[in-house]
């Protein structure tokens, strides 16, 4: 089982990135897949998280508005496109396979990528 996530890097603040979290080793589309971060010194937070269909998606406070959680099953590959990127979302960014939408525990973690908002 693998989950690979990709695409962080130094943006300026106003700036976007897409990241991408590929997975292999599991039944991906059975998965509710969500994305998390941790900051420096901080607890590690859901960003969002969307269901194994793709119909349903949340986001934290934080970030509604500006983040769009997708997936594509046929590619095994979730997404997170975040817009109007602030300092204050710099973290390493980490996805996570649950079983469902109950389930408080992910099954399967990546090793996370880490996005910096700096000017």
């Amino acid at each position: 089982v693998q989950l690979v996530e990709s695409g962080g890097g130094l943006v300026q603040p106003g700036g976007s990135l897409r990241l991408s979290c590929a997975g292999s080793g599991f039944t991906f589309s059975s998965y509710v897949m969500n994305w998390y971060r941790q900051a420096p010194g901080k607890e590690r937070e859901r960003v969002a998280f969307i269901t194994s269909t793709g119909r349903i998606k949340e986001y934290a406070d934080s970030v509604k508005g500006r983040f769009t959680i997708s997936r594509d099953n046929a590619k095994n590959t979730v997404y997170l496109q975040m817009n109007s990127l602030k300092p204050e979302d710099t973290a390493v960014y980490f996805c996570c396979a649950r079983r469902s939408t109950i389930s408080i525990n992910c099954d399967h973690w990546g090793q996370g990528t880490q996005v910096a908002v700096s000017s």
